[in-house]
């Protein structure tokens, strides 16, 4: 009897693991996140999951690959969508400019992981906007294409609108996570990057549950 017993537990706590957030205590405001007021604008049709980052964070380099694998596996109704912030540091302001140039000329897919690799374990130094368009000239990208999307105003205008955001989001570093323009993860309850990922799943069903029931 006592081995049944014993087997039934076991089968327990297994089921629970392999639960995961579904299973997880609802998240209270001031614990696991903090309201956003006012929200952060976003789709109407999807629960947006912003990353506020700055490839210049040595914590936004290494979550990286974390984030990356679980934003491929988000449920149909979430979004995500990533922010490069400078908190008025003129370098991670070019950093922010190097985000937004390479995905307006298509090469962020392919050159994304590059960049946190040249800074972080390559040190190459990105000061100016030459060494930015020498570097990426030698990933193969059209160096005029690249330079002028760079230095272009609208790339300005995107830099000042991403730090708009991550300031009425309060943000007091990189990265963070936002949820549905409302909730702002508390990084501090997390012991690790999957663990903080897992609060955001908890946060993600409350923003679900909230839209049902309006």
């Amino acid at each position: 009897m006592k081995r049944v017993f014993a087997l039934l537990f076991a089968t327990l706590l297994s089921a629970l693991a392999m639960s995961g957030p579904s299973l997880a205590a609802e998240p209270q405001a001031g614990r696991e996140y903090k309201v956003i007021s006012p929200p952060l604008a976003g789709p109407k049709d999807k629960i947006e999951v912003i990353e506020f980052f700055s490839y210049g964070c040595p914590h936004c380099s290494d979550f990286h690959p974390v984030i990356s694998k679980w934003a491929a596996s988000l449920p149909k109704d979430v979004s995500f969508r990533r922010i490069p912030v400078s908190f008025s540091r003129a370098e991670w302001a070019r950093l922010s400019r190097l985000y937004y140039a390479l995905e307006a000329t298509g090469d962020l897919a392919k050159l994304d992981t590059a960049v946190f690799l040249a800074l972080h374990e390559q040190r190459v130094s990105f000061k100016t906007d030459e060494a930015v368009v020498a570097w990426a000239a030698g990933k193969g990208v059209d160096a005029k294409k690249f330079g002028d999307a760079l230095g272009a105003f609208s790339m300005q205008s995107k830099v000042q609108r991403a730090d708009a955001d991550a300031t009425a989001a309060r943000i007091g570093g990189v990265p963070a996570l936002a949820v549905d323009g409302k909730f702002l993860i508390n990084n501090e309850v997390a012991n690790n990057y999957e663990h903080l990922l897992q609060i955001t799943d908890t946060v993600i069903v409350k923003a679900r549950q909230d839209r049902k029931g309006k």
